[in-house]
């Protein structure tokens, strides 16, 4: 039965509105809302026998109620799926209403929070405010959230972004300013891009000023500086064309780079600002820079169980476009104590309109106790690394203390992860040297191996290979680390000691038992078992060059059946190069930029 049929049943009707709402929602037809709840409807001028969805977001705690209202009162119960926490979501679609007035309403506790009107077929559709503020903070956390919802079991792993704000599932604002926008839009950003992109596609369909800044890359003892802020505020004057974004975009990735993220803690001339570790305050949206140079963003808290762990999400992009989500552990989200960077969760640097209508960036000051934003914290610059992750944790577990077998399997989960995410951008290097074939991709001199333009920084894998290291020291290393922290685990009866070496038997019968597949030159797959893996990490200290074959790029051996259909190596010269760099992924120690 359609939502009009529904509707249009007298009987049914008046069930729902008898049996299936508290009499307090019932009785109360008023469109007030509490200001710590909003409704958001997409698009944002909705037709009749048009899909409608409907996304209401709530700071102050979880939604039990989404209903429509038609003009004579008639009440309808939504069905719809939970997100988040905080901020709270509640999502639901409708299809085939007829053209009229109509209210949506949310509510908890036999209280309405929130409602908004629906007017369909006709303009006059009223838009919620055009203003950063906690509404629009708490909506940009709920649709980061959706877009990179799925269950846990589900591997998200997209060529670029495209396919996601394509997906018109995923992304509540597809087409929402109802201009066929979405028509061929392709974005393919690099880590440091992601954020960014995702920020002015949110602004440019809700209606927002957007802020970026020219930075610096930072030295070994200073981290990066950056100049005054560009502040566009086009997609806030209705001039929303595709064409405008675009413009916008493109002048964004030619500023923006990792430096951008990787600011001081201190600093106020920044386009991003520290936060606090509480998990009031790390919604999805929220960015990671790590002090080597990558970005990431949180997208999902998955609850503790009784038998699982509790696990935070982030997505990265990657040089090669895709975009990947991950789980945290210490071999995605580094953390380090370096004078070069400003490293740990931040959030961007909100805008706000003066009095003469201008806009301006809020300061660090302007931050600390201010409500409508998440507040300016220094404390993430006290934590040492373990301190960091302990503090994490702890987050991620607040029931308590997790089981030693939980968390090496997590671990060994997010390393496999890891690897296959490798495994495609090893693909992506060799599908791009055999449809130019003969091409010797340049290797940058020195730093510039980590962050360059052009197919070596599509292509080579030195920032992922450092990454990769760093993730099989921290599996090998989880059961020594019982041992020095045992407060952090459930060992019942056994002493640190104990739990370690069967932690240590654990890691090695799983290691044998998992295993990845990658593709050789001549295009047939080779397995390779994850202790295989773990075994060959001295060979990736020289395993990122894309002018080699994914035999070599995989730690094959000469002379052996692996290795046996390998047919392109490295120039000498860049061989000599990788040798000497080395010792930076022997020490897991990235140069200074």
């Amino acid at each position: 039965m359609t939502t009009q049929a529904k509707f249009l049943h007298p009987l049914l009707s008046c069930l729902l509105v008898w049996s299936c709402i508290s009499a307090a929602l019932a009785e109360d037809f008023s469109c007030e809302e509490s200001g710590e709840t909003a409704i958001w409807i997409s698009p944002l001028t909705p037709k009749a026998d048009a899909k409608i969805k409907i996304m209401a977001v709530s700071t102050d705690g979880p939604l039990a109620v989404l209903a429509l209202i038609d003009s004579q009162g008639r009440r309808l119960p939504l069905q719809y799926r939970r997100r988040g926490g905080p901020p709270w979501a509640l999502i639901s679609s409708l299809e085939a209403l007829n053209a009229g007035d109509y209210r949506v309403v949310a509510g908890r506790d036999g209280e309405q929070t929130a409602c908004r009107p629906l007017i369909i077929g006709r303009s006059g559709e009223p838009e919620n405010p055009k203003v950063w503020g906690l509404a629009t903070e708490a909506f940009y956390s709920a649709w980061i959230e959706e877009l990179f919802g799925a269950p846990l079991k589900e591997v998200i792993r997209f060529h670029s972004l495209e396919p996601v704000l394509q997906n018109t599932e995923r992304n509540f604002l597809h087409s929402y300013l109802g201009i066929n926008e979405d028509k061929g839009l392709s974005l393919t950003p690099d880590c440091a891009d992601l954020p960014y992109i995702l920020r002015a596609y949110f602004a440019w369909k809700v209606g927002l000023p957007i802020a970026f800044r020219s930075c610096g890359r930072g030295s070994a003892d200073a981290p990066p500086r950056c100049e005054a802020a560009t502040i566009k505020t086009e997609f806030t004057q209705n001039i929303k064309s595709q064409a405008t974004f675009r413009n916008v975009c493109r002048e964004l990735v030619n500023i923006v780079h990792s430096g951008s993220a990787r600011t001081g803690l201190e600093d106020e001339d920044t386009d991003l600002y520290p936060i606090p570790l509480s998990r009031e305050t790390l919604w999805p949206g929220t960015v990671f820079a790590d002090p080597y140079g990558h970005v990431l963003m949180l997208v999902e808290w998955i609850p503790q169980m009784a038998d699982r762990p509790g696990i935070l999400l982030g997505v990265d992009a990657q040089p090669d476009s895709t975009v990947t989500r991950k789980p945290f552990w210490e071999g995605s989200f580094q953390f380090a104590d370096i004078q070069g960077a400003g490293p740990g969760f931040k959030v961007f640097r909100p805008l706000v309109r003066k009095s003469t209508g201008e806009w301006r960036i809020l300061s660090n000051g302007e931050l600390i106790d201010n409500p409508g934003f998440a507040p300016f914290s220094l404390e993430q610059a006290q934590l040492s690394p373990d301190d960091f992750y302990a503090r994490i944790t702890k987050l991620m577990n607040p029931s308590g203390l997790i089981y030693p077998k939980q968390t090496y399997e997590a671990t060994l989960n997010a390393l496999v992860e890891q690897i296959e995410a490798r495994v495609t951008s090893v693909d992506n290097g060799e599908t791009y040297l055999r449809n130019n074939p003969g091409q010797i991709i340049p290797m940058p001199n020195g730093s510039a191996i980590f962050q360059t333009i052009g197919p070596w920084e599509d292509y080579a894998t030195p920032a992922r290979d450092m990454r990769l290291i760093i993730a099989i020291n921290v599996l090998n290393g989880l059961p020594q680390k019982i041992v020095r922290y045992p407060e952090l685990f459930v060992l019942k009866d056994q002493s640190p000691e104990g739990v370690r070496e069967e932690i240590e038997q654990h890691h090695s019968k799983l290691t044998k038992e998992r295993s990845i597949r990658y593709t050789r030159t001549d295009g047939s797959l080779w397995e390779l078992t994850v202790a295989e893996v773990l075994a060959r990490k001295p060979d990736f200290e020289m395993a990122y060059n894309p002018n080699d074959c994914p035999e070599i790029r995989w730690g094959a051996k000469p002379g052996t059946e692996e290795y046996s259909t390998c047919r392109r190596h490295s120039p000498t010269e860049q061989r000599e190069k990788m040798e000497q760099y080395r010792i930076w992924f022997r020490e897991v120690r990235r140069p200074a930029q």
